[in-house]
């Protein structure tokens, strides 16, 4: 008789999921900010082994121009093994890439061939706002229940944003998730505690804020997200805020433990109004309730202003704009970007309250333009961005595009796209991998990577 296996890259804990196989392949979005040329799902070889190592090998265009695709995600993974809501038959076949600027989302089936995925379903910008009753949407999530699309508008593209579900398999849109959201508005990332029940949301702002860039006034007014939102996964209904203050703006990327027993996780502000500086933060249980405090606080460097882009002239220096972190599977190393200057920091957050800096590489900035190994002493634009890191926590990719309009106010040249990796050691310090620098085509800039068989933001487990 036969017997049915869940596919093999779901991993019922953490643990058993750093034992997993390396990625031979990295996927990444990559967009076009002029709207000339449809936006694209690109493939990169990932395997030393290969004659292609460290090459985009295939590039899958979208069916329409100016999607501004942004982050995406699998529709499973390890999560459909958790016992409360059990999904084993799924496969993480399937990535769901949504355009930010369009509101339309793909759907790319990679088991033909994971070097040339294919596009099998376009779901329309009036489909998603009617059945979700949301638009912008933002984040993908893989979940128990189907998969998690965050948006950042409604379906007027105006207030609130929130979270909406899709079926794993048949990607139907089942509707906005919340019952009661309580006093949540803004929107941005989200993500949860499967091990305690909740859902954690943060915020950035409405399209209208950020669309064409960012506005000052609305960024010195207070105006942009600055709240946690904690809310009930299992009857959907909001908890509890925490209010980060009016001098801290862009309350950005939600990163757990892995580790379903921690009760904690780390969080980035992007920018304080009050010393242009970054911060880190940790929320975690407190009396019975949810609580944060600050862990790192990361400061502007001074710079020439001659050297600076009009809108940060006036101030005289390069603030770090910290856009995203991520955590290695085994909840011990915090990476930190700093798209502004060019670092990539790591952190040893072993103790999630006693930080301690570990590692650094840099690479572009809006000053240092620091270049790579493999780049023959180009100087470099851009910064590390969007960060991904394998789950055996040994190697670490990232790009260094932003966002369209946010991109030209800090690097008005226009950004030049690249991707790298470095490399990890398991006791702390990081690397480049000298060989390998990926130079993206001029009409497109690299956003966002998922890594093939799953990586670190994409997983949750169930079990410890």
């Amino acid at each position: 008789m036969a017997i049915w296996k869940p596919d093999p890259s779901f991993y019922p804990s953490p643990r058993t999921a750093m034992k997993a196989p390396p990625e031979k392949l990295a996927y990444v979005v990559a967009f076009d900010p002029t709207g000339q040329h449809p936006d694209a799902l690109s493939v990169i070889d990932s395997d030393p082994a290969s004659p292609t190592c460290a090459q985009l090998v295939s590039s899958v265009p979208m069916p329409n121009t100016r999607d501004e695709l942004h982050h995406f995600g699998w529709n499973a993974c390890s999560s459909c093994l958790c016992p409360n809501a059990p999904h084993p038959h799924t496969e993480r076949r399937y990535l769901v890439v949504p355009g930010l600027r369009s509101s339309r989302i793909h759907i790319l089936d990679t088991k033909p061939d994971p070097r040339t995925p294919k596009i099998v379903k376009v779901i329309e910008p009036g489909e998603v706002a009617e059945r979700a009753g949301y638009t912008r949407p933002h984040t993908i999530h893989c979940g128990p229940e189907g998969v998690y699309v965050s948006a950042l508008a409604n379906a007027e593209g105006g207030a609130p944003g929130g979270i909406f579900l899709m079926d794993h398999d048949t990607f139907e849109i089942l509707g906005r998730w919340e019952i009661d959201r309580g006093p949540q508005e803004l929107a941005y990332d989200a993500w949860w505690h499967l091990g305690y029940d909740t859902l954690v949301t943060s915020e950035w702002g409405l399209p209208e804020t950020f669309e064409n860039g960012l506005i000052p006034e609305v960024l010195l007014g207070a105006k942009y997200g600055r709240r946690l939102h904690f809310f009930d996964l299992h009857t959907r209904k909001h908890q509890q805020t925490i209010d980060f203050g009016d001098k801290y703006q862009l309350i950005f990327e939600l990163r757990p433990a892995h580790d379903p027993t921690k009760a904690y996780g780390f969080v980035n502000c992007v920018l304080s109004l009050e010393d242009l500086s970054s911060s880190i933060w940790v929320w975690h249980r407190e009396g019975g309730r949810w609580a944060v405090t600050k862990i790192i606080d990361i400061p502007a460097e001074p710079a020439d202003p001659d050297q600076l882009p009009p809108i940060l002239k006036g101030f005289k220096a390069v603030p770090l704009f910290v856009t995203d972190i991520d955590l290695s599977m085994d909840d011990r190393f915090l990476y930190v970007s700093c798209w502004g200057t060019g670092n990539l920091l790591q952190y040893d957050v072993s103790e999630p309250m006693k930080p301690r800096l570990t590692g650094k590489v840099r690479i572009g900035g809006v000053v240092s333009r620091a270049t790579h190994p493999a780049a023959n002493g180009k100087p470099l634009n851009g910064g590390p961005q969007m960060v991904e890191i394998s789950r055996d926590g040994k190697r670490v990719y990232f790009t260094n595009s932003l966002y369209g309009a946010v991109d030209d106010q800090l690097y008005p040249e226009g950004i030049e796209g690249w991707m790298v990796k470095i490399d990890a050691d398991p006791e702390g310090g990081i690397t480049f991998d000298e060989k390998f620098f990926v130079e993206w085509p001029k009409s497109h800039r690299p956003h966002q990577v998922r890594l093939q068989g799953g990586d670190c933001s994409s997983d949750s487990y169930c079990y410890p």
